[in-house]
């Protein structure tokens, strides 16, 4: 299972925090500094590969991948292979860039609704749901069809039309 997605830049602040197991917000916080500290000290030509006992309690590990100013952390137990979560994050990744065209850390911060519909359609309470990244951009295009829809209806008042006072 997997326990926590996190996105955070190389200064530690994090973009995305989305925990599947229950975390109150210090602990979150917590964890996601914790984190922060193991990753900005690891050399560039090590494993992306860590043992998380120390920080998430028995049964964890954790990978990451870094691009440009971003660290994409997944922290899962002994049930996930660590070379499919770094896949994972690789399909993640390809579908931000697919659907923000060369995502930055910004479109991250300005679009944070898009980008947990995204990790929504991919991982849902700790289950690997989509890993292809074609299947997710048609999913999140059809939300986002869906939404502009939804919106695009208006309610006509009572006063105007009247087709329902007779």
């Amino acid at each position: 299972m997997i326990r926590s997605v996190m996105v955070m830049n190389t200064q530690g602040k994090p973009r995305l925090a989305k925990f599947y197991d229950f975390q109150t917000v210090e602990k979150q916080q917590e964890l996601i500094r914790s984190v922060f500290g193991v990753l900005c000290s690891r050399a560039e030509n090590v494993s992306n590969f860590l043992d998380a006992t120390s920080i998430f309690g028995p049964d964890s590990s954790l990978v990451y991948k870094h691009y440009a100013t971003l660290y994409f952390v997944l922290v899962f137990d002994s049930s996930e292979n660590e070379l499919a979560m770094l896949d994972l994050i690789q399909v993640f990744v390809e579908t931000l860039d697919k659907c923000f065209k060369n995502v930055c850390e910004l479109d991250i911060v300005f679009n944070y609704s898009k980008i947990h519909t995204i990790l929504d359609e991919m991982i849902f309470g700790g289950q690997v749901l989509e890993t292809s990244s074609t299947e997710l951009v048609k999913a999140v295009e059809e939300i986002s069809r869906l939404e502009s829809a939804s919106n695009s209806i208006t309610l006509v008042p009572k006063s105007v039309s009247g087709w329902w006072n007779r």
